[in-house]
C-alpha cells in the first residue's frame, strides 16, 4: 500500500479536529441542560405530587443529560441523528396542523411570498412553500434513519398529503382526518424505529456498564475518571459552554442598552461598558457549572501564560509546564471556600475580585519557581552570555515590582481586614523570596569570576537560604493565625477547615521537619570532618593526586578517611549530606579511638610511600577488598535511598561525584 503522503496527512488531519470540534459542540448542550435546572425554582406552595412530579423530571433531566455527556463519539452523534431525526417529524405535523386548520388560503389569494406579486389568484405560492418544506423533512427524516426501503417513498407521499387536501380545498373535517391519519402513520413508523434501535441501545448501553465495570475494578475510581475527562474533553466543553453563555448575555445586554438608549450605533459610553463587563462578570459565576467554566478559562489563559514565561527565560523543564493545571484549581479551591456562587450580585463581584488578587499573588509565587531553577544553573555553570541572564533577572525584577506595586494599590483603596493582610503577606513572601534567589545568583556569579575554591560558599548559600526559609515558615503560621481568625469570626466553613489543615501539615510541619532535618545533617557532617585527621604542607605535596569529587588538586589541606581516602573536606562534607560512606570503596565514615598512623597513607591511584612495607600493604588491600565486598549490598540500598536536601544546596541528580563537581566549579 503506497504510503500516504502530506496533503493526505494534513486533510486527515484536518478532518479529525472538524470532529472533534463538532464533538465538543454537541456535548455543550447538555450543560445548558444540567445548569438550567439547578438554577431552576419551584413553587413551594403547590401539592406534594407536584413537587414530586417536579423534583422527578429535574433528576431524570440531570441524569439523562449526564449520560449523553459522557458518551463516546460515535454513540454522540448516532443520538443527535436520531434525535434531529424525531425533531424533523414532529415539526413536519405541526406544519401541517397549522397549515391545514389555522391559515385562511381565501384571504391569502392575492398575496404572494416576499409581497411580489407573481401569482396573484388562489395563493400558489403558499402552497410550494409548503411542499418544499415537507419535501425537506421528509428527505432528512428518511437521511438521518437511514431508511433505504420503498418505507422512505411512502413517508414522503405520506406527508404530502395534507397538503394535497388543501389544494383540492376538500372540506374542513376530510383535511383534519388527513393531517390525523398523516400523523398517526409518522408515529407508528417513528415507534417502529425506536423499537428496532432500541436492541443496538441495549447492547451498547450494556457495553459500555461492562466496560466502565471493568475499568473500575482494575484501576480505581480515579483513573476511570480521569480517562473519562480527557476522552470528553471537559476542558473545552466548559470552555466553550462559558463563553457561549457570556457572548449570549453580552448580545442580549447590549441590544438592551441600545434600546434604552434609543441609538443605532454599535458604540456605548465607557460607563455603560464598564456595567456591562461587571453584570457579565457577575452572571458568569452564578452557578457551580459557571464557576467550572470560568475556571477552564483561566486554565488556557494560565498554560499560555506559562508557557511564553518558559519560553522567554529559556527552561526546558517539564514539571513547570503546570501552571495551567495550578491556577484554575486554586481558583475553584478559592470560589468554593468563599461560597462565591451563592452571594448577592454586588458581593459575589468583590469577593470575586478579592480572589483573583490571591490567585495572582499564587500565580506569581509559581513564576518564581520556574525562574530560580534557571537562574541558579545560569550562575552555577558560569554562563558569561548576557544574552542568556536578562530575561530570568527581567522575570524577577518583575516578580518583585509587581508584588510591591499591587501592595501600594490595595492599600491606598481599601482598610486593612484579614484578605488585606493575607494578600500583602504573600506579596512580601514573594519579594523575600527574589531577594534570597539573586543574593544566591550574586554568591555563585562572585565564585565563578574569581575561579578559585571558595570554601565558605556553601556555608553563605545555606545561611541565606536558611534565613529565607525561617522567615517563610513565620509568615506560615502568620497566615494559619490569620485563616483561623476568619474561619472563627468571619466566614467559617468546611472547605476552608480542610485548607486550613493542608496548610498546617505542608507550610508548617513539614517544613520545619525538613528545615530541622537538613540543619542536623549539616552539624552532623561537621562533626565528621572535624573528626577526620587533616594533611597540610609537606605532606601534602607528597600526594601527587586530585580530589576524588571535584578533580581538583589539593592546594591547602585534605581530610583521610579511615580507608585511607582524601578528599577536600567541602567536598567530602557535601557528600557526608547525603550519605554516610567513602564515595571510593563505599565505607562507613567513622572514627575509632585507635586511630592508626596516617604518617604513611596511600593516595587514590595506589601510590605507596617510599618507608611503607610492601606485605602490610597487600595486607591492608586485601582487607579493604574484603571489607567493600561485604558491605557492597549495604552501599547499593544506601545509593538507592538518597535524600535530596530541600533547600537546593545539594540535588540528587543520578551521579553524586558530577553533582558535586558542579557546585565545586
Amino acid at each position: 500500500m503506497a504510503a500516504v503522503g502530506p496533503p493526505q496527512q494534513q486533510v486527515r488531519m484536518a478532518h479529525q479536529q472538524a470532529r472533534a470540534a463538532l464533538e465538543v459542540a454537541l456535548r455543550v448542550p447538555c450543560l445548558y441542560i444540567i445548569d438550567a435546572i439547578f438554577n431552576s425554582y419551584y413553587d413551594s406552595s403547590q401539592s406534594r405530587f407536584c413537587i414530586g412530579l417536579q423534583i422527578f423530571l429535574r433528576l431524570l433531566g440531570v441524569f439523562v443529560s449526564s449520560i449523553v455527556l459522557i458518551l463516546s463519539q460515535r454513540s454522540l452523534f448516532k443520538f443527535y441523528m436520531y434525535s434531529a431525526a424525531f425533531l424533523l417529524a414532529a415539526t413536519s405535523v405541526l406544519v401541517n396542523y397549522y397549515a391545514a386548520l389555522h391559515i385562511d388560503f381565501y384571504g391569502a389569494y392575492n398575496t404572494s411570498a416576499f409581497g411580489i406579486e407573481l401569482l396573484p389568484r388562489k395563493g400558489p405560492s403558499l402552497w410550494m412553500v409548503l411542499i418544499v418544506l415537507q419535501l425537506t423533512f421528509g428527505i432528512g427524516y428518511i437521511t438521518l434513519l437511514q431508511i433505504h426501503s420503498i418505507y422512505s417513498q411512502l413517508i414522503i407521499l405520506d406527508l404530502l398529503v395534507p397538503v394535497i387536501g388543501l389544494i383540492t380545498e376538500l372540506p374542513l373535517h376530510i383535511r383534519e382526518t388527513l393531517v390525523f391519519t398523516s400523523s398517526l402513520i409518522l408515529i407508528l413508523n417513528t415507534l417502529f424505529v425506536l423499537a428496532v434501535k432500541l436492541r443496538w441501545f441495549y447492547y451498547s448501553t450494556r457495553y459500555v456498564y461492562l466496560l466502565v465495570r471493568h475499568m473500575y475494578r482494575i484501576y480505581g475510581l480515579q483513573l476511570l475518571m480521569e480517562d473519562t475527562w480527557k476522552r470528553i474533553r471537559f476542558p473545552d466543553i466548559l470552555r466553550v459552554f462559558w463563553l457561549t453563555r457570556i457572548t449570549a448575555q453580552a448580545t442580549v445586554l447590549m441590544y438592551i442598552l441600545r434600546m434604552a438608549n434609543e441609538t443605532d450605533s454599535f458604540f456605548i459610553s465607557w460607563d455603560d461598558f464598564w456595567d456591562l463587563i461587571c453584570n457579565l462578570i457577575i452572571s458568569g459565576c452564578d452557578s457551580t457549572l459557571t464557576v467550572l467554566g470560568m475556571s477552564a478559562v483561566i486554565s488556557s489563559i494560565a498554560h499560555y501564560l506559562g508557557l511564553g514565561i518558559l519560553a522567554f527565560i529559556g527552561s526546558t523543564e517539564e514539571d513547570d509546564r503546570r501552571l495551567g493545571f495550578v491556577a484554575p484549581v486554586l481558583f475553584f479551591i478559592l470560589a468554593l471556600q468563599t461560597g462565591l456562587s451563592g452571594l448577592k450580585p454586588e458581593e459575589r463581584l468583590i469577593r470575586l475580585s478579592r480572589n483573583m488578587c490571591l490567585l495572582l499573588t499564587a500565580v506569581l509565587h509559581f513564576i518564581h519557581g520556574m525562574t530560580d531553577p534557571v537562574l541558579m544553573s545560569l550562575s552555577a555553570s558560569h554562563v558569561s552570555s548576557f544574552r542568556r541572564h536578562f530575561p530570568v533577572l527581567f522575570v524577577s525584577a518583575c516578580l518583585f515590582i509587581l508584588p510591591v506595586l499591587l501592595s501600594y494599590v490595595l492599600w491606598h483603596h481599601y482598610a486593612l481586614n484579614t484578605w488585606l493582610f493575607a494578600v500583602t503577606a504573600f506579596c512580601v513572601e514573594l519579594c523575600l523570596k527574589v531577594i534570597v534567589s539573586l543574593t544566591v545568583y550574586t554568591l555563585f556569579m562572585i565564585d565563578g569570576y574569581y575561579n578559585v575554591l571558595w570554601e565558605k560558599l556553601d556555608d553563605y548559600v545555606y545561611y541565606v537560604r536558611s534565613t529565607g526559609n525561617i522567615i517563610e515558615f513565620i509568615f506560615g503560621v502568620v497566615m494559619f493565625g490569620n485563616g483561623a481568625y476568619t474561619m472563627m469570626f468571619e466566614s467559617g466553613s468546611k472547605i476552608r477547615a480542610c485548607m486550613m489543615c493542608l496548610h498546617a501539615y505542608f507550610n508548617i510541619y513539614l517544613q520545619a521537619k525538613n528545615g530541622w532535618k537538613t540543619f542536623m545533617n549539616r552539624r552532623t557532617a561537621v562533626k565528621k570532618i572535624n573528626s577526620l585527621p587533616e594533611i597540610k604542607g609537606s605532606r601534602l605535596q607528597e600526594i601527587d593526586d586530585v580530589c576524588a569529587i571535584c578533580y581538583h588538586e589539593f592546594t591547602t589541606s585534605a581530610r583521610i578517611t579511615p580507608c585511607n581516602h582524601y578528599f577536600h573536606a567541602l567536598c567530602l562534607r557535601k557528600w557526608l549530606y547525603i550519605q554516610d560512606t567513602c564515595p571510593m570503596c563505599h565505607q562507613k565514615v567513622y572514627i575509632e579511638d585507635d586511630i592508626k598512623d596516617n604518617s604513611n597513607i596511600p593516595n587514590n591511584n595506589g601510590f605507596i610511600s617510599p618507608n611503607e612495607n610492601a606485605e602490610e600493604a597487600v595486607r591492608e588491600a586485601a582487607a579493604a577488598e574484603s571489607d567493600r565486598e561485604l558491605n557492597e549490598d549495604d552501599s547499593t540500598d544506601c545509593d538507592d535511598d538518597v535524600q535530596t536536601e530541600r533547600n537546593g544546596v545539594i540535588q540528587n541528580t543520578g551521579t553524586a561525584a558530577e553533582e558535586f563537581n558542579e557546585d565545586t566549579d
